[in-house]
């Protein structure tokens, strides 16, 4: 009598083809994070000694080194303003939150009276505005 050998069949998969994606994956995002820039506007800040953040800013308000006004909206990208605009379009953002604070991103070669300008609507309305600076190193 002769008895056949039954071969049994593994219920397991291989999960290297599934390592190759997740690892693909990964690599397309690393690499499309890296061209990604989320602040398109270069400013030189002035330096400040001073070390505190606010954590709730509805807006951020830059100007450039050109006057160029710029508006920002939580983590949105910058639209510029013109600067006969800008009351209104802070007014507008700030009636939305009222809780929040403004940040104001002025390089610092701009003229004193642009600052001032932002200062004052803000002054005018009652906004709680903050000034960026950077640390030194």
């Amino acid at each position: 009598m002769a008895l056949k050998k039954r071969t049994k069949v593994e219920a397991g998969f291989a999960m290297s083809s599934m390592t190759d994606i997740v690892f693909l994956l990964l690599l397309f995002f690393i690499m499309a994070s890296t061209m990604s820039s989320p602040n398109d506007i270069k400013l030189n800040l002035p330096q400040s000694k001073a070390k505190s953040s606010t954590k709730s800013v509805i807006a951020k308000v830059s100007i450039d080194a050109d006057g160029n006004y710029f508006v920002a909206t939580g983590s949105g990208k910058p639209e510029q303003v013109a600067p006969e605009a800008l009351e209104d379009y802070i007014v507008n953002l700030v009636a939305q939150d009222t809780t929040t604070y403004i940040a104001l991103h002025a390089d610092q070669d701009i003229a004193y009276k642009e600052v001032v300008k932002v200062l004052d609507i803000a002054n005018q309305h009652k906004l709680k505005l903050v000034i960026a600076t950077k640390t030194p190193q």
